[in-house]
């Protein structure tokens, strides 16, 4: 059964790691839906979060393979536990005075902020799950969205889990 995976892989912070990792998953076939890389909690580790899909069997097979890369150390699909995932998106949207009203009720519906306010847009910053970003788009869409920056997913387990 295909269902999307959430995977934390940590890794020596050393050039071309980021190159290997996603060349693995491209040669396996699957495709990486989002990918967040930054420090760890540790120095000189990085952290991954990769957000794919696939069946059960093939993420085992792809975990397997990136415990054979050198710069890896941690692989975790962080998916079979409750966990908190966060995204963020910057989304500049066509706002003439008139329609602005409408546009900051939506702001605030989702507990989102404006970040840049110019003559005919503004730019809107919303934090949440992939859901509530897409639910956001798909309200502003109307308005005409000039330009959209997305984050890609980072997640933790929740709780004492590591």
């Amino acid at each position: 059964m295909i269902h999307k995976h959430t995977i934390s892989v940590l890794v020596n912070n050393q050039p071309g790691v980021l190159q290997r990792v996603s060349g693995l998953f491209g040669r396996r076939g699957f495709n990486i839906e989002s990918i967040t890389v930054g420090e760890s909690e540790e120095t000189g580790l990085s952290r991954m979060v990769i957000v794919t899909t696939g069946d059960d069997n093939t993420l085992e097979q792809v975990q397997k393979q990136l415990y054979k890369l050198i710069d890896v150390i941690k692989v975790v699909d962080l998916s079979v536990s409750p966990m908190v995932e966060r995204e963020l998106a910057l989304i500049k949207v066509n706002a003439e005075p008139g329609v602005r009203p409408e546009i900051l009720g939506i702001v605030e519906t989702f507990r989102s902020a404006v970040v840049d306010i110019g003559p005919n847009s503004l730019i809107v910053q919303v934090v949440g799950g992939s859901e509530k970003i897409d639910a956001m788009v798909e309200l502003l869409r109307p308005y005409g969205i000039r330009e959209m920056s997305r984050t890609g997913v980072t997640a933790m387990t929740r709780g004492a889990a590591k």
